[in-house]
């Protein structure tokens, strides 16, 4: 099993990133898809979550209305579109993947730094 992250970055506060998660060995369309994020000094937290067939999403108030979860079932592929990015997003992103209520798998993760 490996889900892996990509499009972290460096960005200015008021810009935008998009973070790609691609899934591999297991069924991708069966589970729900969560992003997760880590501050330096903090504890792990819940940003947003999708359902198997991308009808249903969930966010954190911290960044409702800022981000957007989705999925490409036919790329094995789980996105979080982040605008309006505020130096507190700085963090390292995680994906993440239930069939249950827990998270089973977990990506390595993928830094974002907002900063001017």
């Amino acid at each position: 099993v490996q889900l892996v992250e990509s499009g972290g970055g460096l960005v200015q506060p008021g810009g935008s990133l998009r973070l790609s998660c691609a899934a591999s060995g297991f069924t991708f369309s069966r589970y729900a898809m969560g992003w997760f994020r880590q501050a330096p000094g903090k504890e792990r937290e819940f940003v947003a979550d999708i359902n198997w067939t991308g009808g249903y999403t969930y966010y954190a108030d911290s960044v409702k209305g800022r981000f957007t979860i989705s999925r490409d079932n036919a790329k094995n592929t789980v996105y979080l579109q982040m605008n309006s990015l505020k130096p507190e997003d700085t963090a390292v992103y995680y994906c993440a993947a239930r069939e249950t209520r827990i998270w089973r798998y977990w990506g390595q993760g993928t830094q974002v730094t907002v900063s001017s």
